[in-house]
């Protein structure tokens, strides 16, 4: 059984504690952080899933504000290393570099951190689909960020299937999240003037050989990002031929416009018809209709929700790195104690 810590409970990190605390090989040994945000709050109130995990303070700092909070503080995280075995980073970059050099390092603790860390914070960018087996044994990992994961996702099961010689993907960036009111743009499109965008060098970090081009413009939406895909393949094929590839990819699922889901909005909102907790869609979701072939040349339409999608990479990374499952396992068993379509 690893024992895990998750550090830092905002989007990312409350997802993956509920994550990790519903697999029968992990223990969510507790909860760190500086300060009580409302989700924290929440998660440990009577009524919220996590009641009764333990909460430990990142530093010296952060044990007086959350003391100051009002929380149940069992200590500092640096008095448990002794006993735990990986912690799972969702602290702001900067942060994550911090507790690598104090904490984790010199207490010979693994640790995962998340897509908005620097470079340099892992040798290994993660993907469970597209390179499960890199992680294998290693100290530190970054998973991917939300767009990265998507594209890794989609472009393995076309990769993996028929090959592609090169790639370009138009991404429509969401704002914020939903929590995240004071962040724009208010009635205006922001376009990534740098070209490519970094999420094209961010997925040949965990598909090197893939040549892929991105662009990206932010819009002011809350749910969801929006990309457009078209990749020139090593063979010819059909529709069918690729639809079925992504069918046969464990965290892509098909959306069908003709039965009224033809928007992220609707999609949110079938997410939350199906009570997805917080209407949370780990899967990439392509578009069905939009999946054309021209001669050797492959389009589609998916859809990112950019809270969720890294959450169950997060769990196989632990996995790979304490060599617990193979790829294939590991995918299927997170996916049935998450409920992943």
């Amino acid at each position: 059984m690893v024992k895990v810590v998750v550090n830092g409970i905002g989007t990312i990190g409350k997802r993956v504690a509920e994550a990790v605390n519903k697999q029968d090989d992990m223990e969510l040994y507790g909860l760190s952080e500086v300060s009580a945000g409302q989700g924290l709050i929440t998660l440990l109130s009577p009524e919220g899933e996590l009641h009764g995990t333990d909460l430990y303070a990142s530093n010296d700092k952060g044990l007086e504000q959350l003391q100051e909070d009002g929380m149940h503080v069992e200590g500092l995280l640096e008095d448990q290393m002794d006993e735990v075995d990986i912690v799972v980073d969702a602290t702001p970059p900067g942060v994550d570099e911090m507790n690598k050099e104090n904490l984790y390092e010199p207490h010979d603790v693994k640790a995962i951190f998340q897509g908005g860390a620097a470079d340099d914070i892992a040798e290994v960018k993660f993907n469970a689909d597209a390179n499960y087996e890199k992680a294998r044994g290693e100290d530190f990992v970054k998973v991917v960020s939300c767009n990265t994961t998507s594209l890794s996702r989609t472009m393995s099961a076309v990769d993996e299937a028929f090959g592609v010689n090169e790639a370009v993907a138009s991404l429509v960036r969401r704002a914020g999240d939903i929590p995240q009111d004071g962040r724009g743009p208010v009635n205006s499109t922001i376009p990534v003037t740098e070209v490519p965008s970094h999420h094209g060098p961010d997925v040949q970090a965990v598909m090197p050989e893939l040549d892929i081009k991105t662009l990206a413009v932010k819009v002011p939406v809350t749910y969801g990002h929006v990309h457009m895909v078209n990749a020139e393949l090593e063979e010819e094929l059909s529709e069918e031929d690729v639809l079925e590839a992504f069918e046969n990819q464990p965290r892509v699922n098909l959306i069908e416009a003709d039965e009224g889901f033809d928007s992220t909005g609707k999609v949110h909102e079938q997410m939350r018809d199906l009570g997805r907790k917080r209407a949370d869609m780990q899967e990439a979701g392509v578009w069905k209709e939009t999946v054309t072939v021209d001669d050797r040349t492959v389009y589609w339409i998916h859809m990112v929700h950019q809270e969720s999608i890294v959450v169950p990479e997060n769990v196989d990374a632990i996995r790979s790195m304490f060599d617990m499952e193979g790829k294939e396992a590991s995918i299927a068993e997170t996916n049935k104690s998450m409920e992943i379509m």
